[in-house]
């Protein structure tokens, strides 16, 4: 039981079967190929050493096997996170790439712990904020961000530029200084990789686009000729250290550690869920935070950076085939392999083929068909995409988010505040009741006003109710009471008790009675609290419309001396 709660992936291998082993080998030598060129490409967008990206591999791949819930998932460096990272810790190292690599380890750690704390305060709900609209926006921003910053590596000269707008006019400006050798390579690599994928899908195609490449500069010695390269790259494994850092450094790091978290879960839920979705199983949001939090702590006392699910990766090994968490562990283990003994051949990879490899990652961000299919359902929904697009491109990726995320608050809050209501008729031949507003020949009640609002009632929108309901009851010809049918009512708070009580009291003064159907949820707990529901007493709390106009003709039955007149 322990185990199953606490670490998913190691009560799954605990009954592991033996014939699992094939796909799960097949599958983690396939995802470790993919991993090695990524993970190398992305430490560069975080402008650290090529062998720190593996680092923020081996053991977060190992931990999060141990401890995910997700069988398919696979976490390392992730093209977003790794931009996230960049733009907070880039101005405080001005330049320094020891001072980099320290901020670096300590933003990770800090969003590890993050992620653990929000796990432990059941906080997965959060994810629920983060619309698909806003994901869609937000990825489309740093896949254009990635592309105007990578473009440089294809080109064969540094860009300059403070952000997406200026990184972009003085690439324009400098197209002069194109050095050819290196578009050729960077051009060449971009072609492989838009077409190995479509002719041989089982391809490792970045692997095998960065060794063709690198084979490629080692034997006509292109470096001779301005193709820049990687360079050495150190063998071993990590020494384990803990930077200093002061409290200034700490109040940026924690702010934009914060941010990072929220877009590394979320991203790496939309992944783990998509594939849970998919062989039948469920995700446990609140687990999925312990899980990506202890991995992003082994990324950082590794020496590593923040790393997220990684959707490319866990594509590769679902199409492979793999069956548990053995698959992280392999891959990790091939990984670590490499970095042992083979890291010679790393320095002749061209920056240009990792260019490539990245303009391939940012342009695979940038989802035009989901946009498009945005627009036709929902035009706020589209601007709030393309709003959330160019904040991550203008004001900075947290800034933005948290631009749309309030805006989409703000439009549910409007919706609240004026939600539909209807006053209730029949029609022959339809069952249940109809807004009579739409149907001019629906029949209602004489002298009784059947009433439902379609939200619940609070400090908002509780004096809109009370308008709504009042005017409804002076547009009838002599009411003589009001039915509230209740049922989408979630819930009200004590603003809205008040304006019930306020609506209950008008009506009396005017000689009408008013009750309640179909009160249910916290909407009865709160009536029955607030001592409505005994001042209401049973005869006008009902538990159906229809017991509700049963009643309403008994009384009048009873009472046809007021209607004498009518």
């Amino acid at each position: 039981m322990f185990l199953s709660r606490w670490l998913p992936g190691l009560a799954n291998l605990l009954h592991y079967r033996a014939e699992w082993f094939r796909h799960d080998l097949q599958a983690g030598l396939s995802v470790a190929a993919i991993q090695i060129p990524i993970a190398i490409a992305y430490a560069q967008i975080v402008g650290l050493p090529p062998h720190v990206g593996l680092y923020a591999c081996i053991l977060p791949m190992i931990v999060y096997a141990l401890i995910g819930s997700s069988r398919q998932l696979m976490v390392g460096p992730d093209a977003a996170t790794c931009a996230m990272v960049a733009g907070a810790i880039a101005p405080l190292a001005m330049g320094d790439p020891q001072r980099l690599a320290q901020l670096s380890v300590i933003v990770t750690v800090l969003v590890g712990l993050m992620l653990i704390a929000a796990g432990a305060a059941r906080a997965g709900f959060i994810a629920s904020f983060f619309s698909r609209p806003i994901l869609i926006g937000y990825l489309n921003g740093i896949g254009l961000s990635l592309l105007a910053g990578q473009l440089g590596k294809v080109l064969g000269f540094q860009i300059e530029g403070d952000g997406f707008i200026l990184s972009l006019i003085n690439m324009l400006q400098r197209l002069n200084e194109i050095h050819w050798p290196t578009l050729a390579i960077g051009v060449a690599g971009l072609i492989a990789l838009i077409w190995l994928p479509r002719r041989f899908q089982r391809l490792p195609a970045a692997l095998v686009t960065v060794a063709i490449a690198t084979l490629a500069v080692g034997v006509l010695r292109l470096d001779h000729y301005g193709v820049a390269i990687l360079g050495a790259v150190p063998a071993g494994m990590p020494e384990l250290a803990w930077p200093q850092t002061n409290l200034a450094e700490m109040k940026s790091l924690m702010r934009d550690a914060l941010g990072i978290a929220t877009v590394s879960f979320c991203s790496a839920m939309l992944t783990a869920r998509s594939f849970a979705a998919r062989h039948g199983y469920a995700i446990n949001a609140n687990h999925e935070f312990l899980a990506l939090g202890v991995s992003n702590l082994a990324a950082g006392v590794s020496q590593g950076f923040a790393i997220s699910g990684a959707d490319s990766r866990t594509a590769v090994n679902d199409m492979v085939g793999g069956k548990s968490q053995l698959v992280g562990i392999i891959a990790a283990l091939m990984i670590a392999a490499i970095l042992m003994f083979l890291t010679a051949p790393l320095a002749w990879i061209p920056q240009a083929a990792l260019g490539a490899v990245l303009l391939m990652a940012g342009w695979g961000l940038i989802d035009v068909q989901s946009l498009r299919k945005i627009h036709a359902l929902s035009r706020f929904e589209f601007w709030l995409c393309v709003l959330t697009t160019v904040g991550v491109l203008g004001v900075g990726v947290l800034p933005g988010i948290i631009i749309a995320v309030t805006l989409a608050i703000l439009r549910l809050l409007y919706s609240i505040y004026q939600p539909t209501d209807a006053v209730l008729g029949w029609l022959p031949g339809v069952e249940g009741q109809v807004d009579i507003r739409h149907h001019e020949d629906a029949r209602t009640v004489p002298g009784l006003v059947v009433y439902r609002f379609d939200d619940a009632i609070l400090f908002f929108n509780a004096d809109y109710f009370k308008m709504r309901l009042l005017d409804a009851v002076q547009r009838e010809h002599q009411p003589r009471a009001v039915l509230f049918d209740a049922e989408a009512v979630s819930a009200i708070d004590v603003s809205g008790i008040a304006a019930l009580r306020e609506v209950r009291d008008t009506l009396k003064a005017q000689g009408i009675l008013f009750g309640i159907a179909r009160a249910r949820g916290k909407f009865l707990r709160m009536l029955v609290r607030s001592g409505i529901a005994r001042e209401l007493e049973d005869r006008l709390l009902f538990g159906s419309v229809r017991a509700g106009i049963r009643a309403y003709r008994v009384w009048r039955n009873r009472n046809k001396e007021l209607f004498a007149s009518e």
